[in-house]
């Protein structure tokens, strides 16, 4: 969910880069980081533990488990992506979007000399390719999902779970609804927990 990690980093510099990078950050390296990025690892990592655990993925993800198994849940990651680059309480029209993207991109630079090596080698092609805007767009969401499958270890091809999510679109997008509002709240609690520790 790269659109949503971005996204709900709330406009904090060192929570954006902490949750972008979070799943190049293994075990104990997390606590090499400044503070503010640690918080970011964390928030990513409640993020998802939290849409795993939701009733509304659970079902998203029966669109894609009979083809990809264990791997349904990266296919609803990049589904969930979609609807809230569409969504317009979070971006009020696709110039917010894009201005989000540049935003986050910009801030992700400030910080490249302490992104992880493959994050890094990653940064350029993703600023240059504009990754998070384009997962508003169906060539860009054929695009994530193979980009899922190359970084699989056991998949070979995406195909059919880009057809799944033209097909299923409906469906995804109700999970989303039904998901988007209790991901808002408990990060609102979440945030208001790290205030009082700061």
């Amino acid at each position: 969910m790269r659109v949503a990690h971005a996204y709900f980093s709330f406009q904090q510099p060192e929570w954006l880069v902490g949750n972008l990078i979070s799943d190049f950050v293994k075990g104990r390296l997390q606590y090499e980081y400044p503070p503010g990025i640690q918080q970011g690892i964390r928030l990513h990592r409640a993020i998802d533990m939290f849409t795993d655990d939701h009733p509304a993925t659970r079902r998203a993800k029966e669109v894609f488990r009979p083809h990809y198994r264990l791997y349904a849940g990266a296919f609803v990651d990049v589904a969930y992506d979609y609807f809230l680059a569409h969504d317009p309480v979070a971006f009020a029209s696709e110039q917010a979007l894009y201005d989000y993207t540049q935003y986050t991109y910009d801030v992700l630079l400030r910080y490249y000399d302490v992104l992880p090596e493959r994050f890094q080698q990653m940064y350029h092609r993703m600023r240059q390719q504009n990754w998070l805007y384009h997962y508003r767009d169906l060539w860009g969401m054929e695009k994530s999902f193979g980009g899922v499958v190359y970084r699989s270890r056991h998949l070979t091809e995406s195909d059919t779970a880009y057809q799944l999510f033209c097909t299923e679109m409906d469906t995804l997008r109700v999970c989303y609804q039904d998901f988007i509002p209790d991901l808002r709240k408990m990060l609102h609690e979440w945030r208001q927990t790290q205030d009082l520790l700061t």
